[in-house]
C-alpha cells in the first residue's frame, strides 16, 4: 500500500513553486498546495486546533547551505456550525483572520510566508524551497501557552528530523533557478527575516 502512495507523494512534492517579489521579500506561490485536507481536516472537524509549520529556504549555490531561512507557524481552527476557518499566527504580535473558506485560509497562510532578499545581488542565481508540516498535539501546547515564546528552536528541531509516517507534510516545493533582475518587483508590505 505504501508503494502505491509513493508516486503520488513524489508528484505533489515536485509541484513547481513560483516567486512573487514584493518590496524586499520573496513570497512562494504554489497554486496546487492544499493542506486543509485529510488528517488535518479530520482533526479540525473534531474541534481540535491544528498547527502548520512552514520552512522557506533561499539557496544561492546548491542545496547544502542555505543563504537564508524563514520559519513560520499557523494555528488553524474550524467552526463546525459556521463551516468557516480561522488562522492565527502566534508570537509576540499575534495576527488572526477568520470567517475563511478552506481555500482562503490556505491562501492567507501562504500570503504570510516570506523571506527577505536583502543582501542578494540582482544577478546572483538563487532558488527557493518551501516545506510544510503539521505539529503534534504535545507541540501545540507550547505554541499556545506563552505568546512570547521563541518559535525558532522548536521549528528548527521539527524540520531537522525526518517526518513520522503519521505526520502530514507537503513539499519540498522548489522554484527554478532565478535572479532578482528577472523578477518584476512590486511595492511591498515590509520585510521578513
Amino acid at each position: 500500500m505504501a508503494g502505491l502512495a509513493l508516486p503520488l507523494f513524489r508528484a505533489r512534492a515536485s509541484s513547481p513553486l513560483s516567486i512573487l517579489y514584493e518590496g524586499d521579500d520573496l513570497r512562494p506561490v504554489v497554486p496546487n498546495l492544499h493542506f486543509l485536507t485529510g488528517k488535518p481536516l479530520e482533526r479540525l472537524n473534531d474541534a481540535e486546533k491544528v498547527v502548520f509549520a512552514s520552512w522557506l529556504s533561499l539557496y544561492t549555490i546548491d542545496q547544502s547551505v542555505a543563504f537564508r531561512q524563514a520559519y513560520g507557524r499557523f494555528v488553524v481552527s474550524y467552526d463546525i456550525w459556521e463551516q468557516k476557518f480561522m488562522v492565527t499566527i502566534p508570537g509576540p504580535a499575534p495576527r488572526s483572520k477568520g470567517d475563511l473558506t478552506a481555500l482562503q485560509a490556505e491562501g492567507w497562510c501562504l500570503d504570510n510566508v516570506a523571506i527577505s532578499a536583502k543582501g542578494l545581488a540582482a544577478d546572483q542565481p538563487f532558488f527557493l524551497r518551501l516545506e510544510m508540516r503539521t505539529e503534534q498535539h504535545r507541540e501545540l501546547s507550547s505554541v499556545l501557552a506563552d505568546p512570547g515564546i521563541s518559535l525558532l528552536r522548536p521549528l528548527v528541531e521539527l524540520f531537522s528530523r525526518k517526518a513520522r509516517p503519521d505526520e502530514p507534510q507537503w513539499g519540498p516545493f522548489e522554484s527554478r533557478r532565478l535572479r532578482l533582475s528577472e523578477l518584476v518587483r512590486m511595492t511591498g508590505r515590509g520585510t521578513h527575516g
